[in-house]
Formats: structure tokens, sequence, C-alpha cells
């Protein structure tokens, strides 16, 4: 099995929001091909988009068996690594509702991975109750409005096997005293105004309370200013 595109007929819609907010950062095609670039993607990240992407492979692997879904394609080499920790009878999908950022992806990865590729919005996604093992969120959560953010959430779950584990990483609120506590702030303000959502409440806050779910660990990072949470479906 190598790469396999899987398209909705008709395509999923891009949602407002997105085409609204983040135009200039992932939807529109000279988006892509401006920060497709590991080094300022590092930079937005200030330096630590290495440890956030291994510390989230370390917890999911190694050695993935069965089903991995990553939520939203991300720009640098996630996904590539992500496919390296995949058990020999392991696969992976990644869902995305921007073909654009679909076929960048598409072109990332070696032809041989078991990876299917899914033109869909997180909030419906075209999978069986219960089919996956693992999921990944990598930067999602922070780029949706709070509605969107429980629908996306209570879809990680519905799909999740119980006993499946989902890994987030994300924004967190930094200690009052770190150095970029204001300048994050401005700029989250200005460019992602939804992420200051998760500077006000804890993840835990858009999970379903029709699902039971534990955390298996919870960590920040950098003064706080990114965060790390491992959930598991009960």
């Amino acid at each position: 099995m190598g790469i396999r595109l899987n398209t909705s007929s008709p395509p999923a819609a891009i949602p407002s929001y997105l085409t609204t907010v983040y135009n200039w950062a992932y939807v529109h095609p000279r988006a892509i091909r401006v920060f497709e670039r590991p080094w300022l993607i590092n930079l937005i990240l200030w330096g630590q988009f290495g440890h956030l992407r291994d510390t989230a492979l370390n917890w999911l692997g190694p050695n993935l068996k069965g089903q991995t879904l990553q939520m939203a394609c991300v720009y640098g080499d996630l996904t590539p690594k992500l496919t390296k920790i995949l058990a020999e009878d392991g696969a992976l999908k990644v869902v995305d509702v921007v073909p654009g950022q679909l076929d960048n992806l598409r072109r990332k990865l070696d032809p041989s991975n078991r990876v299917e590729l899914i033109q869909a919005d997180c909030t419906a996604m075209p999978m069986a109750s219960g089919s996956m093992d693992q999921i990944l969120l990598f930067f999602l959560l922070h780029e949706q409005p709070e509605e969107v953010r429980r629908a996306t959430l209570a879809e990680a779950l519905r799909v999740l096997q119980p006993g499946g584990r989902i890994v987030l990483v994300d924004y967190h609120r930094p200690r009052a005293f770190h150095p970029l506590y204001g300048p994050m702030a401005l700029i989250l303000r200005q460019l992602e105004p939804f992420a200051l959502d998760l500077w006000r409440h804890p993840l835990t806050h858009w999970l379903p309370t029709d699902v039971s779910v534990q955390v298996v660990r919870h960590e920040t990072w950098f003064g706080g200013l990114y965060q790390l949470c491992e959930l598991r479906r009960d």
C-alpha cells in the first residue's frame, strides 16, 4: 500500500473561518509555498518545533500498530517522521479539508509509505466509529472557534476505539513572567484570535461530556507557552 488520496464527492467545503482568518497561512497556494520551510516553522515556534514534534511522536510510539490518524496537515517533517514509527502492519490516515495541504503533504512523503490522505472536515470524518487506535492533533485546536473545537474533539473520540489514545500539542498560557507573554498575546490576538481560548481554559474544557476520557499525562514546555496532553478513551 502506497500513498492514496481519498477525496469526498462532492469535495468537503473549506470552512469560512479558515478562509477568513487563515487564508494567509494555510489556505492560499502562495501561503503553502511560503510556510513550507523548516526554518520558518521553527522560528514561528521560537525554536521549539523539533522538541514538540519528537515528544509527540515519543508519546505515540514506537512501533505504532493498527490505525493511526493525524487530524490536519502540518508544515515541516512531522508526518514523514510519523510514518517511520509505524509497525509493519500499521497504517496512517491524514485528514485535512484543504486540498492544497494534502497535495503539499503528498510531495513530502515517500511513495511507498502506507498513508491515506483524506479530504474532509475534521468535524465530519468518513471513518467508522471506533476504527482508530491512536490520534494526533498537532497545533490544530488553536486555529478553531470554540464550537468547531468541541466538534473536532467529539469527532476524534467517536472514531477512537475504547482504550485508544489521543496526543494533543498546542499553545498554553505562559507563566506571567515569561518574556514572550506580552508579545505572544499581541501576536495571537492579531493573527490567531481563537488561540487565546487555550490560555483561558484547559484542553479538557472542550471535551464532550457523554464520553469517558482520562488524562494520562499533561506537560507544559518553554515557560508554559506550549502544552502536550495525552488522553485515553475509556
